[in-house]
């Protein structure tokens, strides 16, 4: 049997590269273009293989130079802070160093003004004292005895008088300076066992306690092992369309929340308008973070669209998610059309001479027509004040709310097909499905499809929900308050439909990127098979 052997180098390559094995047959069962596409399927596959990875090695590159760069910052920030805790370190000490000379030269000045003081007061009386004896020394050799009388009694009324005889001989002060001496030993040593600080442990994010519902994420984390002296936790997270490790570059900046206490914690309200959150956790003690867990890519993917300003109808202001009335809004832009229609009159003319009767208007349809991006369809144009959102659903449940204007007389939810034409009506043509409120004259709300009507028996929401299951064939509405299901259309979606909005005197709002509530999820497995399908509106007509 002969075997086509330059099969074998493509197998070896998609073996190494994890590829679907390129199998050889017979060559009497394949010609040598099949074996030429078989070998460019597995080359394709082989390049998108090696693409994805040097795409991954890439993005860590990107990943260690970032790192690089942290470790060189942080160094040289760590390496200044060190310098500041030792300079402050010394500044005390010169502090306490000062403070202590300065007790030593009181208690020096103290002493010193003491015994200065005692030193005079002694030189003082020793030199009366000197002079008395002298006094009573030449009064012995007085030979008169009346003189000699005068001169004993003034000599013992001086000495009961002398200083000296009232001075203590005892020194108010000593030279004792030891209270004022110090021992640093205690001090030396704990100055010795200086060092770093104890940094927490990573935590570890779990996917698995990790829940993505209701347009909320909950992370849960823990500790590698018990640390009590962890204080709080720091969680951030940011939004990204890629999966895997999160990229350097071309990424949005980290958000940050501190101070969490637990060891889980829950974002809520969030608008899904990318297909990836990244998250990470570091744990942090009363004085220094820890290092940062392996993030954690959590998928948050959800229908996020704006309105179509291209084609909408000239009497509607458009602007991203909002939608307003505007009844002076074509007016200017109808003189330009009509100018360019005059331009062409010549032509229009003759081609009325070859056509008998008016035409009536066509629906138009996308699909017929070169793509031109969001401007590829005709304008919605007479009564049909229309605005289609700009991203289609081809696949999968999508979930979005509307909030009408409180003054809004008129206006329609729903979905349509691209094919939907240019002068069609929200749920007058079996290309749409509607739930419609009038609030014009007489109050109405009712749900349409193909020109037929079903009147609701339900209060008016003040947020529409909206629910469309495009392969299950459902299109749901809800009070997006309390979930209560409002109406329910039951069809077969043959082509990609876009969310369609109709409004007159008043306007929308929209609030797109959102998951299936929970509460619809759970309803709709309950309220699969109940009234309210599409089925029940082709006996009733408008």
């Amino acid at each position: 049997m002969f075997v086509y052997t330059d099969c074998f180098p493509l197998c070896l390559e998609l073996s190494k590269y994890g590829a679907r094995p390129l199998h050889t047959v017979p060559a009497h069962n394949k010609t040598e273009s099949s074996f030429r596409s078989y070998e460019n399927e597995a080359l394709q596959r082989i390049i998108s293989t090696l693409a994805n990875k040097n795409d991954e090695i890439q993005n860590f590159i990107d990943t260690l130079n970032q790192t690089l760069k942290g470790v060189q910052e942080n160094s040289s920030n760590i390496l200044s802070e060190l310098d500041e805790e030792f300079d402050s370190l010394y500044s005390i000490l010169d502090e306490v160093k000062e403070s202590m000379i300065n007790s030593i030269k009181q208690e020096q000045a103290r002493k010193s003004q003491e015994l200065q003081s005692q030193l005079s007061q002694c030189n003082n009386a020793l030199e009366n004292s000197e002079e008395l004896l002298e006094f009573a020394t030449r009064s012995l050799d007085l030979k008169e005895p009346e003189e000699f009388s005068k001169a004993a009694r003034q000599i013992k009324d001086r000495v009961t008088m002398a200083s000296a005889f009232r001075l203590s001989l005892k020194p108010k002060v000593s030279d004792n300076m030891t209270h004022l001496m110090v021992d640093f030993s205690q001090e030396r040593q704990m100055l010795q066992t200086l060092k770093f600080l104890p940094v927490p442990k990573a935590p570890e994010i779990d996917p698995v306690e990790c829940l993505v519902a209701d347009n909320s994420v909950t992370v849960a984390w823990r500790m590698p092992e018990e640390d009590n002296k962890i204080d709080h936790f720091i969680l951030e997270y940011r939004k990204t369309n890629f999966d895997g490790l999160p990229r350097v570059k071309d990424e949005r900046c980290w958000e940050i929340i501190d101070n969490i206490k637990g060891t889980e914690y829950t974002l809520s309200g969030l608008k899904f308008d990318s297909k990836y959150m990244n998250f990470r956790v570091r744990a942090c003690n009363k004085a220094v973070a820890g290092e940062y867990s392996d993030p954690v890519t959590l998928e948050t993917k959800a229908l996020n669209f704006n309105l179509d300003s291209s084609s909408s109808h000239l009497n509607l202001r458009v602007e991203d998610t909002c939608v307003e009335w505007d009844p002076t809004g074509g007016k200017g832009q109808e003189s330009k059309m009509k100018g360019k229609e005059n331009k062409g009159s010549v032509h229009v003319t003759s081609l009325k001479k070859h056509t008998s009767g008016t035409p009536s208007p066509k629906r138009t349809s996308i699909g017929s027509r070169p793509p031109a991006g969001r401007g590829s369809r005709d304008r919605f144009t007479g009564e049909s004040y229309t605005v289609l959102g700009d991203t289609a659903i081809e696949s999968g449940q999508h979930y979005w709310e509307v909030k009408a204007q409180k003054d809004c007389k008129s206006y329609s939810v729903g979905v349509a097909y691209k094919t939907l034409g240019k002068f069609d009506q929200l749920g007058k043509t079996n290309t749409s499905w509607c739930i419609h409120v009038n609030n014009w004259l007489q109050n109405t709300f009712a749900a349409k499809h193909n020109n037929k009507v079903k009147a609701l028996d339900v209060t008016v929401p003040e947020r529409i929900g909206v629910f469309c299951d495009f392969d299950g064939g459902q299109l749901s509405f809800y009070d997006a308050s309390s979930k209560q299901l409002l109406y329910s259309f039951k069809t077969k979606f043959t082509q990609p439909v876009l969310p369609g909005f109709m409004v007159w005197c008043g306007g929308l709002s929209l609030n797109t990127g959102m998951q299936v509530p929970s509460a619809v999820r759970t309803l709709q497995k309950s309220e699969n098979g109940m009234t309210g399908s599409a089925s029940s509106l082709n006996n009733i007509t408008q």
